[in-house]
Order: structure tokens, then C-alpha cells, then sequence
């Protein structure tokens, strides 16, 4: 073999085993922009994603997190949907003022996020809801039910028997919060409540990034944030008492739903997930090996169910 062929195959060998150029691979976070909008005096901040003339997602997040739990989905999803991720007023990066300023109720964010959805010219979508996006959510829905063309439960109650013996601690504080507030922030507020939120009893702690709860903790304890949060869990009361009218809404509007549940979460039960039968009975469950932040373990499992009954709602 004479040296010029060897040299072609050399070259060929190592075209062969090199990655593609940075330019011919295709992100779909080129999608994703960063935004804020004024509603009722506040700065309420929002992630978006996807094609504007797309059918709209409008993802609402739990606690203590923000829009931001929705960031490793997002690509995922926005070469076919059109993505609105907010912030509720408190969280993230929307304002957060003293609750003398803004009474942090579920009522109020509820209807902050429905004007944030007025002002963005949501005419309909489907409501992807985790955790406090249920109650966020359901408000929503009961409000402007010709909006909402689906649901998308990830770990939101809205039945007894999905709320675990973390409750009962939770409850007093309802019942008498002077005296029970040290008594939930450590069970609701303290590091380890925050990083045992994520992990949950997962068996694979090595999966979860630390940084996660390491962030919302810092999150919890900046100024003013004890106030707002405790305030607001004060009012979550009102959820409970407000399922049997989810319930009635389910039941006689049968919805498409989808529930995706990390089946590890601490504070809400795979009784919370299968009880959405109850309603719809045509909901479509799956239980995964995840936690109550399912994307930290789940992300790519998430993403293939969600596209798929996307795309069956569609049509596609």
C-alpha cells in the first residue's frame, strides 16, 4: 500500500470517530427567552419557550421553587409547544413585597397569574401543575374553565388521602400558628426539609444535584422570605377545604388529564395520583421512580410521556 492511501484512510479513520461540528447540532434552547411584565404593581417574571403561534403549555411551579424547576423540560419541549413558565408573586425572580404589601394567598396568585396570562393573550392551554401549581391551577381553571384544554398533574393534591404524616405537623400549625411556627419550619422550611423534599426515599441519592436544594434554601432565607412563605402556607388551609369543588370540577368537566408522579415524594402519597381516577376516570397515571421534584430524576421520562399525550391531544 503506497503512503497516499494510507494518509486517505488515516483521514477517513479519524472523520469516522470525531464528534459533529458544533454547527450542525441542533439545540432547541436557542427557544428559550427570559422576560418580566408588570401585573397589579408587581414585576411577575417569566420563562418562555417555543414557537409563539404553537399550542401553549403554562407550567406552574411548587415549593420553595420557582420557574426555574421547569428549565431541564423546557428544550425538551419547545420545538413543538409554545412554553410559559412565570414566577409567582414571592418567588424567584418575580417581586416579593412584605405581605403588609401584597396578602399572599392562593386567591390573589391565582389571579396575578390569570392576568399575567390576560396581558400575554392566552386565550387557551393546558395547565402542567406541580405541588402549590395545583392549587395556583385548579383556581384558575374553576375561574376561566374555556381556557384550559387539559391537565398535567406532577405531584399536586387535591385529595385527602394523598397528603402524608408530614401533614399533621403542618395542620397544627394551621389550627394554632403562634405557637407552632418553630415547629413548622422544621419540618416545612429548615435545610434538611428542603433537601429531603427533593430526595424523598429515593434509592438513588447519588442522582439528585445538590444545588438544588441548596439554591432554594438560600431562596428561603432571604429577606423577608420567613414572613411571605409562612404567611401563605397559613392560607393553604384553604386548598384542603377547596378539593371536593376540584373534584366537582373534575367530574363533570372530564378534562384530558395526565398524572406524572414521583412515587418517592415525602409529603404527597401515590394515593394523591391514583385518586384522579376517581374523577377522570379515562386519566392517564404513571408512577415513576422519582421524587417530589420528579424532573431531578425523571426528565427524560417526563418529557416522552408529556410529548406523547401532547400529541395525541392534538391529533398528531
Amino acid at each position: 500500500m503506497n503512503m497516499p492511501t494510507l494518509l486517505t484512510l488515516s483521514v477517513a479513520m479519524i472523520s469516522m470517530t470525531l464528534p459533529a461540528p458544533a454547527q450542525d447540532l441542533r439545540s432547541s434552547r436557542r427557544l428559550i427567552s427570559y422576560h418580566t411584565v408588570e401585573v397589579q404593581g408587581l414585576k411577575i417574571f417569566y420563562r418562555e419557550a417555543g414557537p409563539a403561534d404553537a399550542p401553549t403549555v403554562l407550567l406552574l411551579h411548587g415549593f420553595p421553587s420557582s420557574s426555574r424547576m421547569w428549565e431541564p423540560l423546557l428544550p425538551l419541549l419547545a420545538d413543538k409547544y409554545h412554553l410559559i413558565a412565570p414566577d409567582y408573586p414571592g418567588f424567584g425572580n418575580s417581586s416579593a413585597p412584605p405581605p403588609s404589601e401584597f396578602n399572599y394567598t392562593f386567591d390573589n396568585i391565582a389571579g396575578v397569574i390569570g392576568e399575567l396570562t390576560s396581558k400575554l393573550g392566552l386565550t387557551d392551554y393546558v395547565l402542567f401543575m406541580q405541588d402549590y401549581g395545583g392549587p395556583v391551577g385548579f383556581r384558575m381553571a374553576l375561574s376561566h374553565p374555556e381556557r384550559v384544554r387539559a391537565i398535567i398533574i406532577q405531584n399536586a393534591v387535591s385529595h385527602e388521602q394523598g397528603l402524608s404524616p408530614l401533614w399533621a405537623a403542618r395542620r397544627k400549625y394551621w389550627a394554632d400558628p403562634a405557637h407552632e411556627l418553630e415547629a413548622l419550619k422544621t419540618n416545612f422550611t429548615s435545610l434538611e426539609a428542603t433537601r429531603q423534599r427533593h430526595l424523598g426515599t429515593s434509592p438513588r441519592p447519588e442522582r439528585y444535584d445538590p444545588d438544588t436544594w441548596t439554591d432554594e434554601y438560600a431562596f428561603l432565607t432571604r429577606p423577608g422570605q420567613a414572613e411571605i412563605q409562612t404567611t401563605l402556607f397559613l392560607d393553604y388551609r384553604t386548598n384542603v377545604a377547596s378539593y371536593p369543588k376540584w373534584q366537582d370540577w373534575l367530574r363533570k368537566t372530564k378534562p384530558p388529564t395526565l398524572v406524572v408522579w414521583g412515587k418517592y415524594d415525602p409529603s404527597f402519597t401515590v394515593a394523591g395520583a391514583t385518586a384522579y381516577r376517581d374523577d377522570v376516570p379515562d386519566a392517564e397515571v404513571h408512577i415513576l421512580e422519582a421524587g417530589h421534584f420528579a424532573l431531578d430524576e425523571a426528565t427524560d421520562e417526563i418529557a416522552s410521556i408529556v410529548r406523547d399525550f401532547l400529541a395525541r391531544l392534538d391529533g398528531h
